[in-house]
């Protein structure tokens, strides 16, 4: 988790910042948007779930020994997993969704640190990863359509100010969490285990 680098460009899947304020103007890619992210709250909860599985299955050494990641062991990166998913979420608390259904994520303390280790025991941890997982999901039911694109303004660690849209620091929540699972899958097949699918497709459905 790297805090706050910007493109210098408004282009992507939406072409420019006029066309992508006009289809939210429209609605119904503000309901999409919602959909979707119902879906990886699911998909992120299933994922969680069987990477923790897959690494119960290893000894405490190896879940706290250095291997050379980011975060150097697997331990370390399931903490800062959940640490980036608590800086964020109480940045998300001052949104008119997140005044109830955060209200545990804003009574934590503040973290100083994205290499802060939380629990050293695995069963501590997985507990937290659950519990928080459940609180974004129900977060998402949370948001008004209307409201999904508005502006947040948070400080990152360093005190700088930014603002950007809810929308999009939802996608980076999701997707902060899906790289760093990666890097604990290939931490466990380097201890010959094999996490299973991750494929998100598993969990849509059919129409």
């Amino acid at each position: 988790m790297r805090e706050n680098r910007t493109s210098g460009s408004a282009r992507g899947v939406f072409g420019n910042r006029d066309s992508y304020r006009e289809m939210f103007k429209k609605g119904s890619i503000r309901v999409i948007m919602l959909t979707q992210f119902s879906l990886l709250g699911r998909y992120n909860q299933l994922m969680n779930q069987r990477q923790y599985d897959a690494v119960s299955k290893l000894t405490d050494e190896q879940v706290q020994d250095d291997m050379g990641a980011f975060f150097k062991s697997i331990l370390g990166t399931l903490n800062h997993i959940i640490v980036g998913d608590i800086v964020w979420l109480q940045r998300f608390c001052t949104h008119l969704s997140g005044r109830n259904s955060l209200s545990y994520i804003a009574g934590l303390e503040k973290l100083k640190s994205l290499d802060s280790i939380l629990f050293k025991d695995l069963s501590r941890l997985k507990k937290e990863r659950e519990n928080i997982d459940n609180i974004i999901i129900q977060w998402i039911n949370f948001i008004p359509e209307k409201n999904i694109n508005d502006q947040i303004s948070y400080r990152n660690m360093k005190g700088e100010l930014f603002k950007k849209p809810l929308s999009s620091l939802i996608c980076h929540l999701f997707l902060h969490q899906t790289h760093h699972r990666g890097q604990v899958t290939t931490l466990l097949s380097q201890c010959h285990i094999d996490f299973g699918d991750t494929d998100l497709i598993e969990i849509i459905d059919d129409i």
